[in-house]
């Protein structure tokens, strides 16, 4: 794709909306999904009554485009962006986008955009924000008689300030993220404003981030604001927490397949139990889309620092093993075995 780029300062970009030219957009209504296009306007028209507003009946999925060596534009398992979002449109009773109709708006706008995907070698990359909202005429506590589906890209750089792999910290607060058996394990947008009291309290603390216990018992780790957690334990084991409220999370999921099947280490999802087994932990991290995989340095549990990653002070070995590898697929700098890269 020759298209030439924008006139940018990429390696300075922050986690932050820059709009691009073009978006896609699809409706439902009575029953059926329109083909979608292609449209140059951000604003959307939505009507007072709409679910969406009073109700939150949304849902959104983040993913990245990446320009390889080759000048090839790179997405990374964006089909298991469709199955989540598929999930999470049917725990909050919206339609299911078809995997075509999702694949091509993805697509569709990446190319369109080309322009705005951040060169080879600068450190960014272009930002994937597809998203379903309930909208149309309405009052009373049902789904939404009308849906959009719409598909907008922005470039990025790190979403921690720092850039690259740098280390940051977590707090424990003391509010919840999501019910038992509520929409934790689903991405939907409500899920997000509540957490956003928990950041702010993370940050008046000194931390990046809040870090999450489970709801029913606050004693097992489960996520951060905005990323799932991997560690490596002293033992060498890589653990996951488990959860029916976690988010699952892509990144966590690759990550977890290179930590067996590339570096050949044992890994196992389970719950833990952050103050019992938090002198059993060597590294700590932070990893999903945005995010990619971010050591953290130390978390805060009450008014006690505990610290990781070489006293907090440096990137422990396993995690940046995780992150080259990680990376170097996703960029098209490294062989992918999983056949995890699609070409735009």
């Amino acid at each position: 794709m020759n298209q030439s780029k924008k006139a940018m300062d990429w390696g300075n970009l922050g986690f932050s909306y820059i709009e691009t030219d073009v978006r896609f957009s699809a409706r439902w209504h009575d029953g059926d999904w329109d083909e979608g296009e292609l449209v140059a306007s951000s604003e959307m028209r939505v009507h007072e009554g709409s679910p969406v507003l009073h109700y939150g009946q949304a849902c959104f999925e983040g993913l990245k485009a990446q320009t390889a060596p080759n000048d090839d534009i790179l997405l990374f398992r964006p089909e298991l962006n469709c199955q989540r979002m598929k999930r999470t449109t049917e725990r909050l009773l919206m339609p299911t986008v078809p995997e075509s109709l999702f694949m091509n708006g993805v697509e569709s706008v990446v190319r369109a955009n080309a322009a705005w995907v951040p060169p080879y070698g600068s450190g960014a990359s272009l930002y994937i924000r597809p998203f379903l909202v309930g909208v149309g005429e309405n009052l009373g506590l049902r789904p939404a008689p009308e849906y959009e589906f719409r598909v907008f890209v922005s470039p990025v750089g790190p979403y921690y300030k720092g850039g690259g792999l740098s280390l940051i910290d977590l707090a424990v607060i003391d509010l919840d993220r999501a019910a038992p058996k509520g929409l934790g394990a689903f991405k939907a947008g409500a899920n997000y404003a509540g957490g956003l009291m928990a950041t702010q309290m993370a940050q008046s603390l000194g931390a990046q981030e809040a870090l999450y216990l489970d709801p029913a018992e606050h004693r097992f780790l489960e996520e951060a604001g905005s990323a799932n957690i991997v560690l490596k334990m002293k033992d060498g084991t890589i653990v996951t927490p488990e959860s029916e409220s976690i988010l699952p999370s892509v990144t966590r999921r690759s990550v977890m397949t290179l930590a067996s099947d590339v570096l050949g280490l044992n890994t196992i999802e389970r719950p833990v139990e952050l103050l019992k087994e938090v002198d059993d932990i060597d590294e700590f991290a932070a990893c999903g889309t945005a995010a990619v995989i971010s050591p953290v340095g130390k978390i805060r549990v009450g008014d006690h620092w505990y610290r990781f990653h070489g006293n907090g002070e440096s990137i422990g070995p396993t995690t940046q093993a995780l992150y080259d590898h990680l990376t170097e697929i996703q960029k098209g700098e490294r062989e992918d075995p999983f056949g995890w890269t699609r070409a735009v």
